[in-house]
């Protein structure tokens, strides 16, 4: 379970560039979630060995003057709950504000650890005006400059020494897969979670949001036994307005993270629309089996090319990780939900699959040498010996001769080859080439 880092502080203070900054840092060990939202509100990084996920809480701030202050403390206050570290970014350039005093009382009374950051210190001088920000009573500062990057190994080197150890988790007698129902706002998937347990568990309205937290549902139905996780809808950043509304899509973000299988559930009303690809792609970087379910088909006027026409422009829209299920379902009606848990279940069987190392090189050795990596530069590259790595997702390792000039294409066509002899739809894959 990664330690989750909130950015908080007052508008303006430079929240979203050190946000950038930290996910963007050292491009080999930083993966930033292309998708939740278009302006990149999540991220994950990793500094000294440790991975963690970074929330930024820039631009929630709306409405009238006077309600500001109060906006401000209730999110602070959210911040302080889900978050292991709090990062609070104030400006050297304007001093304290009434707002950051206010803050300030907040994170005073926590017990978890608050690093003050003083953003847009970028020469000496400022470093003196930087000495006024001890009156917030917060302790020792770290002056930085989000822009340039001065100053960020040293704050990442504290956040990371104070992090809390996590304890193991407490394993079940028998440790059941978690599938996490994840998708836009109003998709449908409290009403899934209800239809498949045979109860009205979960509040359903029409107003999207009314599910806020991720809520864990035990399933043992059918032969079926699974950890069942509903969650709150993802939408972008621009239509993030409440402060709960905010809080609850990180939740849903954290309960991706720890998620076996990810079902993404699409309104068939509305289409296929760039939230929902952000959705599969948060998924698919967090190394989650995925299954698409196309819900409310049954409000869908069809003609017989409207299910082949439909599944085509998703599979266009999720390119190249083109390998996934995707079902059309109707929550209200139950129309093939038992075969959407099937289906959820064989791609959890795919994720934890394993080859054996001489079974895996009997097949790919014989097609490497059949179909070998381009020369490039009049080298010729050997690939003697591959294996899966021990790993919790599919990920092998080609051991070849040059491994710098074996692209990005053939590694895209060895993996199309280990999914047409062995069974790993729904589940994403990784490619090493290894120095042999």
């Amino acid at each position: 379970m990664n330690n989750i880092v909130a950015i908080v502080g007052r508008p303006n203070v430079g929240k979203s560039t050190l946000f950038n900054r930290l996910i963007k840092r050292r491009e080999a060990i930083v993966d930033a979630v292309s998708g939740v939202t278009r302006d990149r509100n999540y991220g994950k990084s990793e500094w000294n060995g440790k991975e963690f996920s970074v929330i930024d809480t820039g631009g929630y701030i709306k409405g009238s003057e006077d309600i500001f202050e109060g906006e401000i403390r209730k999110q602070v206050e959210l911040a302080i709950d889900e978050a292991d570290v709090i990062l609070f970014v104030v400006d050297v350039e304007e001093g304290i504000t009434p707002m950051d005093d206010e803050v300030a009382k907040l994170l005073r009374k926590v017990t978890k650890p608050v690093l003050l950051v003083v953003n847009k210190v970028d020469n000496a001088m400022r470093e003196k005006d930087a000495l006024e920000f001890y009156n917030l009573g917060l302790g020792d500062y770290y002056t930085i400059s989000g822009t340039s990057g001065s100053g960020t190994g040293d704050l990442l080197d504290q956040m990371i020494a104070v992090f809390p150890e996590k304890p193991e988790p407490v394993q079940e007698e028998v440790e059941l897969p978690r599938f996490a129902v994840v998708g836009r706002p109003n998709a449908g998937k409290s009403s899934f979670i209800n239809a498949l347990i045979g109860e009205d568990r979960y509040i359903v309205t029409d107003i999207a949001g009314t599910t806020r937290d991720a809520i864990d549902t035990k399933y043992n139905r059918f032969g079926f036994e699974f950890n069942l996780v509903d969650t709150a809808g993802i939408r972008r950043k621009a239509k993030v307005k409440e402060d709960l509304e905010f809080y609850s899509v990180m939740r849903s973000v954290r309960a991706i993270e720890h998620a076996d299988v990810c079902i993404l559930m699409i309104d068939a009303t509305r289409g296929f629309e760039g939230q929902d690809q952000s959705i599969f792609w948060l998924a698919a970087k967090n190394r989650k089996g995925i299954i698409i379910l196309v819900n409310k088909w049954d409000l869908v006027e069809k003609d017989t090319m409207s299910t082949r026409d439909y599944e085509a422009k998703i599979r266009k829209e999720i390119e190249p990780f083109t390998d996934v299920k995707i079902l059309f379902v109707s929550a209200l009606t139950k129309q093939r939900l038992l075969k959407a848990l099937e289906e959820t279940v064989k791609v959890f069987e795919n994720r934890k699959q394993r080859i054996s190392t001489s079974k895996f090189n009997e097949y790919m050795l014989k097609l490497i040498e059949a179909f070998p990596p381009p020369a490039l530069k009049g080298k010729y590259v050997k690939i003697k010996y591959c294996m899966q790595l021990p790993t919790p997702t599919p990920q092998f390792v080609f051991f070849a001769n040059l491994p710098q000039y074996v692209k990005d294409p053939y590694k895209r066509f060895l993996e199309n080859k280990i999914r047409e002899n062995w069974d790993f739809s729904g589940v994403p894959i990784d490619i090493y080439i290894r120095d042999k």
